[in-house]
Order: C-alpha cells, then structure tokens, then sequence
C-alpha cells in the first residue's frame, strides 16, 4: 500500500466522496464503471475494512490503498509529502482536523504503547542485571539509556523529563 500506485487526485473525486467532518468517503455514481457495480455501491460508504494495524482500508481498481493516503489527495488536491499521522492516535479516525503530514521521527514521537509492555510505562522496563527499573528514549533513531533506578516512579519520571525535552507529543505512549 504505497504510494506508487496511487491514482491521481482527479481519478478520486471522480469516484470518492470525502466527508472531512466524519471523516466517511463515500463511492460516487462514476460513469466508467460497470453498471453492477454502480448498483450496488454508489452513494454507499468506502473503505470500512478496518485491518489489524488499525488503520482503515479498501481498494480501487483492484489495489489496495490507506483511507486516509486518499483522503489528503482529496482534500488538499495532492498527494502526502511524508507520513500522515493521525493526531488523537485513533487510526481509524480520519476527519481531516485529525490528520497531518509529518516525517517518520515525527509520526514515531506520537505513538501509542507497544501491546507488549509489561510496566505500563512505555520505555521503562525491569532490567533484570541490576535488579532495577531502567529509562530509555530513542533519539534519531538510536536508543538512549537514561540511567536505572529502584522505583518505577523515578524512572517514569526521568523518562517524561527527556520526552519532553525531545519534542514528543503528550500522548506518546499513552
């Protein structure tokens, strides 16, 4: 699902409505289309899938493609120059107030906790060497340790002190 084969901005208005106070797309009555399928799916709502990443999805012309990818051509007339981050971190929410276009170290700076974490802080774990909770931060890209510590608060703490610092957004990890 890249962008490589995305159909041009004129090609979706042709076939997709976009509702950016819903955030819904809509599929248009187009005329290049079969008559069974206008049938059955004009002025009926696009790309419901929602996948496991959470994200919304559907296809046109038989390629698949991110709802939210389309929705930016739609709305701004061309295609996304980098990453589209979802703001509140709902990826199936695609009013167009929600969506930006940032770099990756941007979109990794507004990200949710892994499903994996165990001590519900995200980049704090038991390091199980020193019998401590340890802090870590990702800096371009590099992991950063941010020193151990016997309580989870204190390095919760640290850790919050250097997100901070590092411009990530409030809801990183949440």
């Amino acid at each position: 699902m890249t962008d490589k084969n995305l159909p041009s901005v004129e090609y979706l208005r042709k076939r997709l409505r976009y509702e950016p106070e819903t955030g819904k797309l809509c599929w248009l009555d187009c005329e290049d289309m079969p008559q069974n399928w206008r049938t059955r799916w004009s002025g009926k709502e696009a790309f419901t899938t929602v996948v496991n990443n959470g994200y919304r999805n559907g296809t046109i012309s038989s390629v698949k493609f991110y709802a939210h990818r389309l929705i930016w051509g739609l709305h701004y007339g061309e295609c996304p120059a980098g990453h589209i981050d979802h703001i509140n971190g709902v990826k199936s929410d695609n009013r167009i107030r929600n969506l930006r276009v940032v770099t990756h170290q941007e979109n990794m700076r507004n990200q949710s906790m892994y499903v994996n974490n165990t001590s519900g802080v995200s980049g704090v774990y038991w390091y199980k060497p020193t019998g401590k909770w340890k802090a870590q931060i990702s800096i371009n890209g590099r992991n950063k340790s941010l020193g151990c510590y016997t309580t989870l608060e204190a390095a919760a703490a640290v850790r919050a002190e250097a997100l901070s610092q590092q411009g990530y957004t409030d809801r990183h990890g949440t």
